[in-house]
């Protein structure tokens, strides 16, 4: 199947399931889920030379954080892709999975600059 498509399902599933992968991490009332994934080719010198930039965005109701789960739809998402195309590379990588931005909460808002 298509390998993004693929991996855009399994972030969303993944940011639906957080409470039940992450210890302590309580079920939270999620609103909305997005996960968007682009193909960055000639990214890196090589045969291999492309890249995926992910991105989620998850909102809810509450007056709690969902980080943990815009962080675990990003991390599955990934997982995902790696898995799908393994046998086409071992020379893949995970990095630099973080938030850049959050608004609401009781922490207030923040975004990286």
């Amino acid at each position: 199947g298509n390998v993004l498509s693929v991996a855009q399902v399994a972030g969303i599933m993944g940011a639906k399931s957080c409470s039940q992968i992450i210890p302590l991490c309580h079920p939270i009332n999620i609103s909305k889920v997005s996960v968007k994934l682009d193909l960055a080719e000639n990214a890196y010198e090589g045969p291999l030379c492309c890249s995926v930039n992910i991105e989620a965005q998850v909102k809810c109701k509450g007056e709690t954080g969902v980080e943990m789960e815009a962080l675990s739809a990003v991390s599955i998402a990934a997982l995902t892709v790696f898995d799908m195309c393994k046998a086409v590379s071992k020379n893949m990588r995970i990095e630099g999975i973080r938030v850049v931005e959050k608004t609401g909460g009781k922490s207030g808002n923040w975004k990286i600059e």
